[in-house]
């Protein structure tokens, strides 16, 4: 039985700062393959360019992964792809367990918040951590490849976090939000691949029908104190994106 419905008007989730935007956008491209050690990236006016943002914030995410170790700016030559970049990217990325990308590889992760309701937690799900709590939130999502309607997610999150929570509360990389608005942190998350139905409350933004077969993902994401804080079942068009986990 559904306690309170918040809202079934489709709103984009809060966006990233455009400058981490772009961080995890190159971030992604490198694990992609698309720049390899050694590779020299465009100017950041190029970048600028390309990416429709103004200098400095391109100089800012390149700032951000010289930090992570995964770029070095060489003096009078440019900012390349560093040795060991790949394992950077692994630890240091805010959709390192976003496991979706183009058939192409890459592509930059967006949110478009199609439902959120406060239920009694399904008796087909194992209890989260608070083993006591009842409630939990069901979260349903357009996903999103640079602007590119791949996946559709349904995702349950223990509600004893916080009450009264809104669909313009949520940013699109929830697993950061879990950390900074809900205080837990997923470190990690098991994963079943295989083939599903598209639901029947699939957009007509989502190419797929309602019924038509399509690839599913099923997860269960832990907290670093080993409890239980989501369940989620993935549902993506298999002709637009893939599945990918990198392991270096």
């Amino acid at each position: 039985m559904t306690d309170n419905k918040l809202s079934s008007v489709a709103i984009p989730a809060k966006p990233l700062p455009l400058y981490m935007r772009i961080t995890e956008l190159i971030s992604r491209e490198i694990a992609a393959g698309h720049w390899r050690v050694g590779d020299r990236l465009p100017t950041e006016s190029e970048l600028s360019q390309s990416l429709g943002a103004a200098v400095g914030t391109v100089r800012k995410a390149l700032a951000e992964l010289v930090s992570r170790g995964m770029l070095e700016r060489r003096q009078g030559s440019g900012t390349y792809v560093r040795e060991g970049a790949l394992a950077k990217a692994a630890g240091t990325s805010i959709y390192e367990f976003f496991r979706l990308e183009l058939l192409r590889g890459g592509g930059l992760p967006t949110a478009l918040v199609l439902d959120l309701q406060r239920m009694r937690r399904p008796v087909r799900f194992s209890p989260f951590a608070d083993a006591g709590s009842e409630h939990c939130y069901r979260l349903r999502r357009l996903r999103c490849l640079n602007h590119l309607p791949v996946a559709l997610e349904e995702i349950w999150f223990d509600a004893r976090h916080r009450e009264g929570l809104q669909m313009q509360d949520l940013g699109e990389a929830l697993y950061q939000f879990y950390q900074s608005e809900l205080g837990f942190w997923i470190s990690k998350v098991e994963d079943h691949v295989g083939v599903g139905r598209v639901p029947s409350w699939a957009p007509s933004l989502f190419r797929l029908s309602a019924g038509s077969n399509c690839a599913q993902v099923e997860r269960q994401s832990w907290s670093m104190q080993g409890g239980l804080e989501e369940v989620s079942t993935t549902w993506f068009d298999p002709s637009l994106a893939r599945y990918t986990a990198r392991w270096s």
